[in-house]
């Protein structure tokens, strides 16, 4: 088994490079790169300034020349084949160079720094509540299938599954904050953050921290509830657990001892990919608490082309996705020992 997850490892290289290659080429081809932005910048402030008519053909089709459009290209390093500029941007990657945000001439990598902190808080609340919840409450569900408990729980399950987070966000932003004024509208702490003390700041982060959570993991939380209960349910029907019960087993005895462990292994299978989730975060939930993590940095680079950023955050997510999907097999290996990777 050690050989097998040495080569899926190893397999991790080409495979990244393959999907970082991919999306580098998208980037390059995409309209509307920094580029056309000095363009149409550059056309807004002669429109503004007065130096040309507004029905100027010269000023909009293009108002900078050939040299300095070809100066441009050299500076953002579009001047070279796709594959040379992509050696390039590996061989920065490797040595730990992101490079630098064409949108705001920040390095990217102190942008996606100073927001992994938060997408890291927001995505290991949301993976512990998951899963410390959902399998105790999938439990429950299965063993007291059909009644009161099971079908009030189920309605509360499937409508959290039928709203998507970001709108289960607006809606409790509009009764909890902004009619009951309960928690606040927004953001992760208050203005006067830094001048609270410690339990003071504790409080208060948890205080922002309520709606913004609750939005992550209610689609989340009824997916992983009803997987829970569907795989123990069909585990409780086995021959198996019917055997060991007839024998003299108890039912508890029956579900912790021998059904519960092998529903485990779907749990296990999502495991791994959840990881590349605690990063990457939802850029909707967050744009609508107005939270500055790593979802919203990555939606706002791709809309403002800004490409270096694009290619930071995808980097690091694929990376976190492939070491998720061996992770996933081993937690599949942990729980059910009769598993065996060739």
């Amino acid at each position: 088994m050690a050989a097998y997850f040495i080569r899926r490892f190893l397999l991790v290289i080409p495979t990244f490079v393959g999907i970082t290659v991919l999306l580098f080429t998208v980037t390059r081809f995409v309209p509307g790169g920094p580029i056309e932005r000095i363009i149409a910048q550059a056309q807004q402030q002669a429109m503004e300034g007065g130096r040309a008519p507004a029905g100027s053909e010269t000023v909009q089709k293009q108002p900078l020349s050939d040299d300095q459009i070809e100066l441009l290209k050299k500076y953002y390093g579009f001047d070279k084949p796709v594959l040379v500029s992509y050696g390039l941007w590996l061989g920065k990657l490797l040595k730990g160079d992101f490079g630098t945000s064409t949108r705001y001439y920040d390095p990217v990598w102190v942008m996606i720094s100073e927001r992994i902190p938060i997408s890291l808080y927001f995505g290991i609340l949301s993976l512990i509540a998951i899963y410390g919840i959902c399998i105790p409450l999938g439990i429950a569900k299965a063993v007291r299938h059909n009644s009161s408990f099971d079908n009030a729980s189920s309605v509360v399950v499937f409508a959290g599954y039928a709203i998507p987070g970001w709108v289960a966000g607006i809606l409790m932003l509009i009764v909890f904050a902004s009619h009951w004024e309960i928690f606040p509208l927004g953001e992760l702490v208050s203005d006067h953050f830094e001048e609270l003390n410690l339990m003071q700041k504790v409080l208060d982060l948890a205080w922002h921290t309520v709606l913004p959570l609750a939005s992550y993991l209610i689609g989340s939380f009824a997916l992983m509830t009803l997987l829970m209960k569907n795989t123990l349910m069909d585990h409780l029907s086995a021959d198996y657990v019917r055997t060991a019960m007839a024998k003299g087993l108890t039912f508890k005895r029956a579900i912790f001892g021998h059904a519960l462990r092998n529903s485990l292994v779907p749990i296990a299978t999502s495991f791994g990919n959840n990881i590349s989730l605690i990063l990457s975060g939802s850029f909707l939930i967050e744009k609508v608490f107005n939270i500055d993590g790593m979802g919203l940095l990555g939606y706002e680079s791709v809309v403002d082309r800004d490409y270096p950023v694009v290619m930071g955050v995808l980097a690091i997510s694929s990376l976190l996705f492939l070491i998720g999907n061996i992770l996933s097999d081993m937690c599949v290996a942990i729980v059910d020992p009769r598993v065996k990777f060739e």
